[in-house]
């Protein structure tokens, strides 16, 4: 059997986090086990449903790496679904229901205040023809529910929550179908998975009551359910479910200056006993999947552990990773001298005026400029295709009698008009000799 995993998003509005990380579970044991990742685009909801949000899925999948093996649409397979509706309403588990929203909701509201689960009596098996008809001729037209079997418990042991069990008389026939001939999620999804050969669905453990009455759904059209994973929930740093998270998605981190390379490896990690590691290639994440270091408590998502993240990522990637996003002129000898100072890709453009100049250097008392003119005397006469940072650093210690931060602060200041930043030793060339003998008597 080949592994086949899908991601369904519905194309209605950006992802956000909690989708990537179910879109990444899915790649991840997919490339894992040799397998296939389905993009599946679930958008039978004609109304909501928009043509911009489906290519922002795409472009968003994209640019995280999760590259699909194949992508369906469900407004293009209705046909299908028709065909398994009409096979389940003969075989009598999907039938009519003539309720209004109204008159289900005070059914609900009835047995909710008798204390009583809100579960559905199923009224509508015992209408008669005649009054099915009545109603019809009236001009109401139902809406259709599958109906569950009562005498078969719902079991399944789900890849990270262990043994699951539902009693589906507790449970309402859920509704597959609405009046106007539009599907809900339901019934299509289990139709696919079937269909699609889907061998492993991985989401969140919202939907493991889904899960039990599509169990259903699979045994009434004589096929093969795949094997469930259903992962904690995430939430924000504070601890708790959080709305941003709703709100954080691929635009978001793109304007912040995210790598995608951190995104992926912080959702990767974060609710497994697996360490989150500034992992730039997501062969060591692929190897290391598995569903049992998944734990049951919720994942916390903190940007401030991305941020963290990113910045060791940005500290690792080679110069041909990001040359298109640096400004011109900056080159593999200056991405590796301001690299393990940046947080953001973007932050290369500051330390390149830094290079290039001008810059603004602090003003300095007579002690240090007189100390910064015999730097430059001795600057003059150095070596500069050496080291010249470290030539000029070791002829001055032994002329100022200068150390430490007394002997090198003064130096930076002037050179860059920083306190802190890249190794010297490597920004120094980079400055070139003309430009540091005109900075370091700049003050002058």
């Amino acid at each position: 059997m080949t592994v086949t995993t899908r991601f369904a998003p519905s194309p209605t509005g950006l992802l956000h986090v909690g989708n990537i990380r179910a879109a990444l579970h899915n790649w991840l044991f997919a490339r894992q086990q040799s397998g296939r990742f389905v993009l599946r685009i679930d958008d039978t909801d004609a109304e909501r449903s928009e043509e911009r949000y489906v290519a922002a899925i795409r472009a968003d999948l994209a640019w995280l790496g999760l590259t699909p093996d194949a992508e369906v649409r469900q407004s293009e397979r209705f046909a299908l679904y028709q065909q398994r509706f009409d096979a389940l309403v003969a075989a009598g588990r999907i039938y009519p229901a003539y309720e209004t929203a109204q008159e289900l909701d005070l059914k609900r509201k009835i047995l909710l205040g008798r204390g009583l689960p809100p579960v559905y009596d199923r009224a509508a098996l015992t209408m008669g023809d005649a009054a099915r008809a009545a109603l019809e001729a009236e001009g109401v037209r139902p809406h259709w529910r599958f109906k569950l079997d009562h005498d078969a418990p719902i079991a399944w042991d789900d890849l990270i929550r262990g043994p699951q069990s539902f009693d589906p008389r507790t449970m309402s026939d859920p509704v597959v179908r609405r009046a106007d001939g539009s599907w809900l999620y339901m019934l299509p999804s289990a139709i696919d998975d079937a269909d699609l050969g889907i061998s492993h669905v991985v989401r969140g453990e919202d939907h493991v009551s889904n899960t039990a009455l599509q169990l259903q759904m699979f045994a009434a059209m004589d096929a093969a359910p795949p094997r469930f994973a259903h992962a904690a929930l995430l939430t924000g740093a504070e601890g708790k479910l959080s709305k941003r998270l709703g709100s954080l998605g691929v635009d978001h981190f793109r304007a912040e200056g995210i790598e995608p390379q951190a995104v992926v490896a912080l959702l990767a990690r974060i609710g497994t006993s697996d360490p989150v590691e500034p992992v730039a290639d997501p062969a060591p994440l692929i190897a290391a999947f598995d569903f049992a270091r998944f734990g049951r408590a919720p994942a916390r998502f903190d940007e401030g552990e991305l941020a963290q993240l990113n910045a060791r990522i940005v500290h690792h990637l080679p110069y041909a990773a990001v040359a298109d996003r640096l400004p011109t002129g900056v080159g593999e000898a200056e991405w590796q001298a301001v690299r393990p100072n940046l947080t953001r890709v973007a932050e290369a453009a500051d330390w390149w005026q830094v290079i290039e100049g001008p810059i603004d250097a602090p003003a300095q008392d007579e002690a240090t400029q007189a100390y910064l003119a015999e730097a430059a005397a001795v600057a003059a006469t150095i070596d500069w295709s050496g080291d010249a940072w470290h030539a000029l650093t070791n002829a001055l210690k032994t002329s100022s009698g200068r150390k430490g931060k007394a002997l090198f602060l003064p130096l930076r200041q002037a050179l860059t008009g920083r306190d802190h930043g890249p190794d010297m030793a490597a920004l120094l060339p980079l400055i070139g000799r003309e430009a540091a003998l005109a900075r370091l008597t700049a003050g002058r």
